[in-house]
């Protein structure tokens, strides 16, 4: 089993000995989505993988979060926000912008980049290196952006 998905299995059963109700509703819908995952694709996931997955559970809240705005819904807002956090706590330190713009420069220069049609050759080698550290859309755009000029 991996680090991270045995840290997240241990926190559950603190957040059971703790009686900790919302922590352990949200810790429980990360572990249904890491079975299920491993159930569909036959494999036991690595530490990438749960990475890439909470990655996308926090683009998920993120935009529900959004949405619940824009409807003023602040109880709903509230709730997701609360879970985000708790999918937030297994994700490494986020990148600034400068961390970003930096590494995209770099990885320009190493795949040789000239034009947007090496779009996907940069994504591709940027993509393990700020997997769960990114918003990979909001990446993918400043690539496109310098890509294009």
């Amino acid at each position: 089993m991996s680090p991270l998905k045995q840290r997240i299995d241990d926190d559950v059963k603190q957040a059971m000995r703790e009686r900790d109700k919302e922590r352990l509703s949200t810790l429980r819908l990360i572990t249904a989505a890491l079975k299920q995952k491993e159930v569909d694709d036959r494999i036991e996931l690595d530490d990438n993988q749960v990475l890439a997955l909470l990655d996308k559970m926090a683009r998920q809240y993120r935009e529900s979060i959004e949405q619940f705005t824009k409807a003023g819904r602040t109880d709903l807002v509230d709730k997701e926000t609360s879970e985000l956090q708790v999918v937030l706590h297994y994700l490494p330190q986020q990148l600034s912008q400068e961390e970003i713009a930096q590494l995209i420069i770099t990885t320009i220069s190493e795949v040789g980049a000239t034009g947007i049609r090496d779009m996907g050759k940069v994504m591709g080698a940027m993509k393990p290196r700020i997997q769960g550290r990114a918003d990979m859309s909001a990446v993918s755009e400043i690539i496109k952006n310098r890509l294009s000029s």
